[in-house]
């Protein structure tokens, strides 16, 4: 079963949507020129609401080991992501208490052995590339290359997935899951409850080609 992380979720209701969707996941942005960004007492009141089932994820951005681990344990966090140029010795010293994930932008020439170094992490991300954008881009990616770097663990596709395009991306990358922000907007920031039960929907019937 594809996994659907829903990202950059700022408030409650959206929370709630994303869940009762379906969501298997929700993102928490915690790098504060996002449009996206939430502090971690906001996050923390969200996370206290998830059903277990659900897990909380923080996206972070370059923030040192002993930040994040500061942040995730306040927000109540299951996992870290990390989202910027961060190295295996980071996700080594957040990995005992933490599952991690490890952000990659995927742009031409990107080579998948990249990944290789960051074996402690839980599952990789593999996002479109936009210049000066650290997630939510918008822009896909050929999912072709997610599909290849599953020889390195378990993959999550992002950037520029929605409701019309998810089934393609999950046929052509065969990911463990999928992640989705901007395609499930009204605007930056704030969900389309309607966009996620498309989503959602989309998913579902892609699955169901496969099985």
């Amino acid at each position: 079963m594809v996994k659907v992380k829903i990202c950059g979720i700022t408030n409650w209701p959206d929370a709630k949507a994303a869940l009762d969707a379906g969501a298997d996941a929700l993102g928490f942005n915690f790098f504060p020129p996002s449009p996206r960004h939430i502090t971690a007492a906001d996050a923390r009141e969200i996370v206290r609401r998830m059903p277990r089932r659900a897990s909380a994820v923080g996206v972070f951005v370059d923030e040192p080991a002993a930040r994040v681990k500061e942040l995730a344990r306040f927000a109540g966090l299951h996992f870290v992501q990390l989202h910027g140029d961060e190295t295996p010795r980071t996700v080594r010293e957040l990995h005992p208490e933490f599952l991690v994930i490890k952000a990659f932008q995927v742009r031409r020439g990107f080579r998948i052995a990249r990944l290789a170094p960051f074996a402690e992490a839980a599952a990789f991300l593999m996002d479109g590339f936009r210049n000066g954008l650290r997630g939510g881009t918008g822009n896909t990616f050929d999912w072709r290359v997610a599909r290849e770097a599953k020889r390195y663990g378990a993959i999550l596709v992002a950037g520029g997935i929605t409701p019309g395009n998810v089934a393609q991306a999950i046929a052509e990358a065969e990911p463990f899951g999928v992640d989705v922000s901007s395609g499930v907007e009204a605007r930056p920031g704030k969900k389309d409850a309607r966009k996620i039960r498309a989503l959602m929907r989309a998913v579902e019937a892609a699955q169901r080609k496969v099985a």
